[in-house]
């Protein structure tokens, strides 16, 4: 079953190195899939190289969709990470 949600990107800096970082490790041997689809593109959330190639700054709505085992509590986790703006506060 599929589950889809729109997130809001909160970093002052936009989506950049770290909070990329934490949303792989976050995802690192989950058993579903996960893709984040902004503007045009649709990417595998488990690949910083391809988080980062988003481009995503701040105010910036990003949807994630996640398939499989786990999908739904991956999502919750995802979408409270990008609400707490991963941890990181200006």
């Amino acid at each position: 079953m599929k589950h889809i949600r729109k997130v809001r990107v909160k970093n002052h800096l936009g989506l950049h190195t770290r909070p990329a970082t934490l949303i792989v490790k976050l995802l690192q041997n989950v058993k579903c899939e996960v893709m984040f689809t902004y503007k045009d593109l649709t990417i595998n959330a488990k690949s910083i190289l391809s988080i980062l190639m988003l481009a995503a700054k701040k105010n910036s709505s990003i949807t994630i969709t996640t398939a499989g085992e786990e999908a739904e509590t991956i999502l919750i986790k995802l979408v409270d990470a990008f609400e707490n703006q991963f941890g990181e506060y200006s």
